[in-house]
């Protein structure tokens, strides 16, 4: 069993203030770590926000909130915050480059016996400990998003990690609330590797004028029982992700199956991003929830 209290995650965007959270509430002494200040509070913000919303739910109490919150510092130096970090869990940008200098990094200033885990959806989790002098101690640890309500925790073994590394996630995610289900380094892993060929096609069948946007997701959610459609989780995830994961796709398989729909790439070089961008698929308005259809696919 994990018995160590002390975790750092590393990024304070939506995953990372997710995981936060998630092993705050579960009396976990969290160090929350950002370049940006002003990311970090407003971090805290939604960390707040997400658990009045549980409160009001009576899924927990007060005192669970204002424990939650306490057990939750934050940081923008990096050697500080994960010092006395027996878990780092890197949750920063879908970025290669900066995914890599985090990991040297980390294998740095870290404890030597520390693990260092990744967030990554679709980053290969051997590149990334290749990166340390470490790479038994390196996993990836996909959460979902929205991480406080989502089960599911992604553990990939990279060619190199420990069994006994393994055994900890495995045991660390079931004491968090969560599913663990381990799968091993290959490009998108499982959950995206069957995901964003799923999304693609869809895409695909809105660009060659198969079906609507409306449609596509209707038929989806009815006849397959998806709690969202295809088109309406690819604007929940951010349509830029999504293209970034097939080209990992592409990329590492090299197989022409996984190539971007022509109707994505163009989306996301004119900005339209989903939901972070208030419009993709469909239009996203600050206090609505109704689902409107962009006016592009009417």
């Amino acid at each position: 069993m994990f018995s160590s209290k002390n975790i750092a995650v590393i990024g304070a965007g939506t995953m990372g203030n997710g995981i936060a959270h998630v092993f705050a509430q579960n009396n976990f002494t969290v160090t929350l770590i950002d370049v940006s200040a002003p990311a970090l509070e407003r971090a805290l913000q939604t960390i707040e926000k997400n658990l009045d919303r549980q409160v009001a739910k009576a899924t927990i109490t007060n005192e669970i909130k204002s424990g939650t919150l306490g057990n939750i510092t934050t940081t923008t130096d990096l050697a500080t915050g994960v010092q006395n970090a027996d878990l780092i869990v890197e949750a920063a940008t879908e970025n290669t480059t900066l995914k890599l200098k985090i990991f040297q990094d980390l294998d740095q200033y870290a404890k030597p016996n520390a693990i260092l885990a990744t967030n990554t959806s679709s980053i290969s989790i051997t590149k990334i400990a290749a990166a340390t002098k470490r790479p038994g101690k390196v996993i990836g640890m996909h959460f979902m998003n929205p991480v406080p309500v989502m089960k599911l925790v992604e553990i990939i073994n990279g060619y190199a990690t420990e069994k006994s590394v393994t055994d900890t996630i495995v045991d660390l995610s079931s004491q968090l609330g969560k599913v663990p289900c381990v799968v091993n380094d290959y490009p998108g892993f499982i959950a995206n590797r069957i995901l964003m060929p799923m999304i693609n096609e869809a895409i695909s069948s809105l660009y060659e004028g198969v079906a609507g946007v409306a449609e596509i997701d209707t038929v989806m959610k009815l006849g397959m029982a998806h709690p969202m459609g295809p088109l309406q989780l690819a604007d929940f995830i951010g349509l830029d992700v999504c293209l970034s994961i097939l080209r990992v796709l592409q990329d590492g398989f090299g197989n022409p199956k996984y190539a971007p729909c022509p109707l994505l790439v163009n989306m996301v070089t004119a900005g339209y991003l989903g939901v972070k961008s208030g419009e993709g698929f469909y239009k996203y308005e600050k206090g609505s929830k109704d689902l409107v259809v962009s006016d592009r696919f009417k």
